[in-house]
């Protein structure tokens, strides 16, 4: 990881999941901010400048991840971001291709998250 690194923001409908998921991304050194949901997400992002990437669920309520996505890149955020998906990724990924990366949550992502991240965030 980059001693540059700022702050990665979790955004899932699920506060569990979110925790687990900032639990993977804390343990291999990366600090974090949890949003509950999309609406909360775009909150943070615009209190806080020190997020360098987003992580986000697909499936959520009122604003699901592509949505956030493209809400986001309207809004100017030019920062990584990514999707987590319970179903497979890769048709998620071709069909938005703007995306920087679709992570299916299986049981690899503990170790599968952290590489994905550090490569997304050293890219920049």
């Amino acid at each position: 990881m980059s001693e540059t690194a700022g702050t990665i923001l979790v955004v899932d409908d699920d506060e569990f999941t979110a925790e687990l998921t900032g639990m993977i991304l804390e343990s291999s050194g990366y600090d974090v901010v949890i949003a509950v949901g999309g609406m909360e997400a775009l909150e943070k992002i615009a209190a806080d400048s020190s997020i360098c990437m987003v992580v986000s669920d697909m499936n959520m309520p009122f604003i699901d991840g592509v949505q956030l996505f493209t809400e986001l890149r309207g809004q100017g955020y030019s920062q990584p971001f990514m999707l987590l998906t319970g179903d497979d990724a890769a048709p998620l990924k071709s069909a938005n291709p703007d995306i920087d990366a679709v992570l299916t949550k299986d049981e690899n992502l503990q170790e599968t998250l952290p590489e994905l991240v550090e490569s997304l965030l050293l890219r920049d």
